[in-house]
């Protein structure tokens, strides 16, 4: 049975993982770079965003550099991490609001955003359809969602397990992510899907790679980074 609850809190190791450099460049950064390269037409603007799950905020200079916004609006769960990503968010060049609240119920008008950014948020959440339904009606007619999660075979891959918290019951495939953003009417282009295969996302944390032994093709992904569109 399901546990009564909305969201599972990351552990203390994830919570320190997340704070590290290992995360900021070969997590964050990448997935970034992934995404930005996908984008099919990138402005030079994108005057109004939304970082869902900011966590200490590592991600809002990066967007404010990248995507030259008005103004981002964060929301992250965990009010322990708001002071550290409010400290971040005053290093943007942007005006930075950030709010404590859930992905499934944001606090935002219909028709708010020209680009939503969610990395590595959406696996910690229990309503998927609820919290996609929530992404399409915040952004504008044409906006876009720039997408990068960790797929059901990483997630339940036993060093996560041990590792990490996630409801392990809600972990979907990447095929089974394309499906949920494509039903709630998300526009999706195949040049605009990506599935890095990157080193801490294996089961040897890529230790066979390393001595010769090449990733099978044949294989589930663990990761995927995609860029979708509101229909104007």
């Amino acid at each position: 049975m399901r546990k009564n609850t909305r969201w599972v809190k990351e552990s203390a190791f994830g919570i320190w993982f997340l704070n590290s450099s290992i995360w900021l460049n070969h997590v964050l950064k990448l997935a970034l770079n992934d995404l930005e390269r996908l984008m099919p037409d990138k402005q030079e603007r994108y005057a109004k965003l939304l970082d869902i799950g900011c966590g200490r905020g590592h991600s809002l200079k990066l967007l404010d550099e990248r995507f030259s916004p008005e103004s981002i609006n964060a929301i992250e769960i965990d009010p322990t991490l708001l002071p550290e990503a409010i400290m971040h968010g005053r290093q943007c060049s942007a005006r930075v609001a950030i709010a404590a609240g859930n992905a499934e119920c944001l606090p935002y008008m219909d028709n708010s955003f020209d680009l939503l950014f969610c990395h590595q948020s959406f696996h910690h959440l229990i309503e998927h359809e609820q919290a996609m339904r929530e992404f399409y009606r915040v952004l504008k007619p044409g906006g876009v969602l720039l997408f990068a999660e960790s797929c059901r075979k990483f997630i339940h891959s036993p060093v996560i397990r041990l590792l990490f918290r996630h409801p392990m019951d809600v972990q979907k495939t990447s095929e089974q992510y394309l499906a949920l953003i494509q039903a709630t009417g998300f526009s999706v282009a195949p040049e605009t899907i990506s599935k890095p295969y990157l080193w801490w996302s294996r089961w040897d944390l890529g230790i066979c790679e390393f001595f010769g032994f090449h990733p099978s093709q044949q294989r589930e992904e663990t990761l995927l980074n995609l860029v979708a569109t509101k229909p104007a």
